[in-house]
């Protein structure tokens, strides 16, 4: 499997190619962005990882560029920005997945390899699980033709736990990705927020998506009992 690497950062990039390199990957590296969007409108590859923040064309340009020109290779984002507003645009714009620094290569690699499961999928930002629609775009969820009331942490919660359907999530990895912080091991913030989306989103249904798995955490699954 072929990766395009584009990161200007040495120590990063050094870090990911030799990571990747050792987990049987291909990587080339791009260290601009031009460089970059110019490999991948040339040369096949199987997934990109790519920084935001790049020399010449920052990495939602590629990203854009790319998207409109009917590509549909996997992106995985690679960045050091970590605010709400630049992960929603980065998912609007047809990132794959997000992932902020510093990170875990175990992570990456996790990661990197769901996308690839995933495939080439259609880029339509509403994604739909069951009778659940989620509209990335408006920002708008509805279940069973019902809008669902939310607040902004909920959507969030719910659009990561959408996205990554079938995966257990730890509640440090819910907290890092809709809070952007490391809580403390007694803080229940994460229980409790997903205590309050299962009474709006799962309480009032028959199917269930949201479901606890005891000692790890929570994984969102139309097909638990």
């Amino acid at each position: 499997m072929r990766v395009l690497l584009v990161e200007d950062e040495p120590k990063t990039a050094a870090f990911v190619r030799r990571g990747l390199e050792e987990n049987g990957f291909t990587v080339l590296l791009a260290r601009q962005g031009d460089e970059g969007l110019s490999l991948a409108r040339t040369e096949a590859f199987g997934a990109i990882i790519l920084d935001i923040s790049l020399p010449v064309l920052d990495g939602f340009s590629i990203l854009a560029a790319l998207r409109e020109s009917g590509s549909e290779i996997p992106v995985l984002c690679l960045t050091a920005r970590d605010t709400v507003a630049e992960k929603v645009k980065g998912l609007e714009l047809g990132a794959d997945d997000y992932l902020v620094k510093p990170f875990s290569f175990s992570e990456l690699l996790a990661r990197l390899r769901t996308i690839l499961r995933r495939g080439t999928q259609s880029r339509d930002p509403v994604i739909r699980v069951a009778d659940l629609e989620i509209d990335l775009r408006r920002l708008r969820a509805m279940r069973n033709g019902q809008r669902l009331d939310l607040t902004a942490k909920e959507f969030n919660l719910l659009a990561l736990f959408a996205q990554r359907q079938g995966e257990v999530l730890s509640r440090t990895v819910i907290a890092e990705e809709v809070w952007d912080v490391n809580f403390d091991s007694d803080t229940n913030v994460v229980e409790v927020a997903i205590r309050r989306l299962r009474k709006k989103m799962d309480d009032p249904f028959v199917l269930k998506l949201i479901h606890t798995v005891r000692g790890v955490g929570y994984v969102f699954d139309s097909n638990r009992a």
